[in-house]
């Protein structure tokens, strides 16, 4: 009997390392977004020849990515509509006041992403809601790495991400006559292990 329990513990060793190694690959791995690396565009026709682009260089947020589980990822991010920079100061002033995005009343916009479904180890979807103005909608953010994330653990991940919403569904209806409904949003984002 006692030389069965060593050998019995000589077996086991393997399987315990296995397992320690299984869930050490499922801790999920946390980022902050590195602001000075980041930054939001929004781009829309004008007069149906040409096109405007705001900015939005200010935000903050956070992602967290679980290996084997990318549904399981959850990105919000949350961008300073006060900060919003656009190519002139008349839209400038149209897009902060109340016809756009109302920033002395809505002073942030935000996206909370709630699964990520991966293409590859570099592209993928992001679902879930954008709120602006107060208004929140289910959206969808195509996102492509910079490198795999699970494979960087522990090392800073860019990514870009794009979606396309219409203005009217977060009650900006103003000037449809010069200003089209479609919004290509574009994000692009560095982040960094915490």
């Amino acid at each position: 009997m006692t030389v069965r329990m060593p050998l019995l513990r000589i077996m086991m060793l393997p399987l315990l390392a296995l397992f320690a190694l299984a869930n050490a690959s499922a801790v999920p791995q946390r980022y902050t977004l590195d602001a000075s690396a980041s930054n939001v565009s929004a781009k829309v026709p004008f007069f149906g020849l040409s096109s405007k682009t705001a900015k939005f260089p200010r935000m903050e947020g956070a992602v967290t990515i679980v290996p084997g589980a990318p549904d399981k990822a959850v990105i919000d991010v949350t961008f300073d509509a006060t900060a919003i920079q656009a190519p002139d100061s008349v839209t400038l002033a149209r897009l902060r006041g109340d016809k756009f995005f109302w920033v002395e009343k809505y002073p942030t916009i935000r996206f909370t992403g709630r699964s990520l479904k991966l293409s590859s180890a570099t592209e993928g979807v992001v679902s879930g809601e954008l709120t602006a103005r107060g208004v929140t909608r289910p959206a969808s953010l195509a996102v492509t790495f910079d490198s795999d994330p699970v494979a960087q653990s522990g090392k800073p991940v860019s990514f870009t991400g794009t979606t396309t919403i219409d203005r009217r569904d977060f009650g900006m209806k103003s000037y449809q006559l010069l200003v089209g409904n479609k919004v290509d949003i574009t994000l692009k984002a560095r982040m960094v292990p915490r």
